[in-house]
């Protein structure tokens, strides 16, 4: 530990000066100047008058939320090219069956139990990745069931689990707009993704 921060105030505004930080992280864009940050923060804290001249700052400000939002928008577009792309491919496989929605699957494992309706509530196990093969999301890794209604999930789940009987495993390739869409889910998913999941349905509850 820094001999800088010895005392509880010196470590709990360190702590605050971190978790500010995390935050622009997460938040920034391209040429954030942290001096200027640093600055802005020391003048309203100690109550300074603004440097900057609102009128300047409302430009600002304005002029980055455009350059974020093209950031942004070619990232969707991106995205979506290439979940197309990896979908037109795999409709190729003769193994994959593709779904007049645009859902594609093959079946892993082939159950023989019943299929659950639209009202059902069922458990699975599932792991989720992007078409790059890298995980977004995975009960199989918790090694923990989910249980969820069959009616609460993406609109490609919905749709594959009323065809898929208990004690099934399949192997699904969900279009973004059956996944979640031009929004993606917080920061873990971004939007236009197209997403494969193997789930396997171990019960309907």
């Amino acid at each position: 530990m820094s001999d800088k921060f010895t005392t509880i105030e010196a470590q709990a505004s360190y702590g605050i000066g971190r978790q500010l930080g995390e935050q622009l992280a997460a938040n920034s864009f391209e040429g954030i100047d942290i001096s200027a940050v640093q600055q802005g923060l020391s003048d309203a804290f100690d109550g300074i008058d603004c440097q900057v001249p609102m009128e300047e700052l409302q430009v600002a400000f304005t002029e980055i939320s455009q350059r974020i939002q093209k950031v942004q928008e070619a990232a969707a577009e991106l995205a979506a090219g290439e979940g197309e792309v990896f979908l037109a491919d795999n409709l190729k496989r003769e193994s994959v069956v593709t779904l007049e929605s645009g859902l594609q699957y093959e079946i892993m494992t082939e159950g023989t139990g019943d299929k659950p309706p639209l009202d059902a509530t069922v458990r699975t196990h599932y792991h989720g990745t992007f078409i790059s093969g890298d995980v977004f999301d995975s009960s199989v890794v918790r090694d923990q069931p989910a249980e969820f209604p069959v009616s609460g999930v993406i609109a490609g789940w919905t749709e594959a689990l009323q065809l898929m009987p208990v004690g099934s495993k399949w192997k699904l390739y969900v279009p973004h707009h059956l996944a979640y869409g031009e929004r993606g889910a917080g920061a873990s998913i971004p939007p236009y993704s197209a997403l494969v999941f193997e789930v396997e349905l171990l019960d309907i509850l």
